[in-house]
């Protein structure tokens, strides 16, 4: 039986570099390769058009939250939905450190999940109360049900859709879990944002006080900011891991098998309030233990991508693109903390940054050469990333030459 290309090219190691690139990497001499290969402007156009779109969508959002809690409760809840959601993007940066995704495609995915998936959200469910009000139910019931039922499944699979679209087009940048985790955190922390302006807004008009307001606080706020963000993980992380086994069609299932834990999580959250007399008690016994059990994901998943990094730089350096101490520079944390360390020393901090970046996409996009996805579209950005690594390389060692000399 015949191999296929993405077998063949996986049996194969990435192009020799030329002489004068194998002394840069070794001594740090080698004159620039020519320039960048020119890249499709279909992302960006889509890019922009998505990012009009739903600028225009938060927009009317937030007119609809202005309209319905008045200006005042709105500014004040604005400001203390802001505390959970500074909580959720400082975790998520640090989630992201290893290999960041484009600011675009993040700013993308805060307005689906604060503006998009909410207005999914209000659409359906209002369309929900009114089959179900036309049907005669009970106040009672609809409570749980809406809370149980209905609210997991429509605010998941809304959020969800919007890692859907980024990995359709901006495949190139969803290469594995850890991207599909930090996606699925912007659009989570997006929703629970609005959502937050929401509740605490309400709450303020209905209590008339502070103190209920407080305790919605805490419990929202300080207690569970990452609440939505571990529901739509589940979500991310199965499109994740489908990023390096299948095509954009075959991720389709791997979207609604992520979405089983991320809507049972989230029932399960909700429900709980109906059946737990004591909140603080099962807080502590069921989902602060969960919370812990996704911290410890989430460092299984870095650990996994920056062993990725190291395997697929390895084979550059085999090739001559790199001296094997580059790559322990680049593949490890201590490596990339003592190479910070030295850009600070010698005034190159922003083009170490920029080495460190280009060198670990390089090796994810080696990744895709090596499981057959988008090979065309790969090998024009593995040739863009080699002569960006190597121009910047040299930058690195002239700037740090010329602080030698002075």
């Amino acid at each position: 039986m015949a191999e296929s290309p993405a077998a063949a090219y996986a049996q194969t190691s990435p192009g020799s570099a030329p002489n004068e690139v194998r002394i840069e990497a070794a001594e740090g001499t080698a004159p620039r390769l020519a320039g960048p290969v020119r890249r499709s402007a279909g992302l960006t156009i889509a890019g922009v058009v998505g990012l009009s779109v739903l600028s225009v969508v938060a927009l009317i959002v937030t007119v609809y939250l202005i309209g319905g809690l008045g200006p005042s409760a709105f500014a004040i809840a604005g400001i203390l939905a802001l505390v959970p959601l500074a909580i959720v993007l400082i975790g998520v940066n640090w989630i992201d450190r290893w290999e960041p995704e484009p600011r675009g495609i993040l700013i993308f995915a805060f307005l689906w999940g604060s503006g998009a998936s909410v207005l999914l959200t209000l659409l359906i469910g209002a369309e929900i109360e009114s089959i179900i009000a036309s049907a005669g139910g009970s106040d009672s019931g609809y409570e749980f049900f809406g809370a149980v039922l209905q609210a997991p499944v429509v605010e998941e699979i809304a959020k969800g859709i919007g890692i859907v679209l980024i990995v359709w087009f901006a495949h190139k940048h969803f290469d594995g879990p850890v991207d599909g985790l930090v996606y699925a955190a912007w659009v989570a922390g997006g929703f629970a944002f609005t959502e937050n302006i929401l509740y605490f807004g309400s709450e303020l008009l209905d209590s008339g006080g502070t103190g209920s307001v407080a305790q919605l606080f805490l419990v929202r706020g300080l207690m569970s900011p990452f609440a939505h963000v571990m529901f739509t993980a589940c979500t991310g992380l199965a499109l994740g891991f489908a990023a390096r086994r299948t095509g954009r069609l075959g991720m389709l299932g791997f979207f609604f098998l992520g979405l089983i834990p991320a809507i049972a999580l989230h029932a399960l959250w909700n429900g709980a309030l109906f059946f737990v007399d004591d909140f603080f008690v099962y807080y502590a016994l069921v989902q602060f233990p969960l919370f812990v059990f996704g911290v410890l994901i989430v460092i299984f998943i870095r650990r996994q991508e920056a062993e990725l990094t190291r395997i697929r730089l390895v084979e550059y350096a085999q090739a001559g693109w790199f001296s094997p101490e580059e790559v322990d520079a680049l593949a490890t944390g201590a490596g990339r903390r003592l190479s910070q360390n030295w850009a600070r020393k010698h005034g190159v901090s922003r083009l170490m940054r920029d080495y460190t970046r280009d060198a670990t996409k390089l090796a994810f996009t080696r990744q895709r050469l090596v499981t057959g996805r988008a090979r065309v579209g790969a090998e024009a950005d593995e040739a863009e990333l080699l002569s960006s690594i190597v121009a910047t390389r040299h930058a690195l060692h002239a700037a740090a030459a010329g602080v030698r000399r002075t």
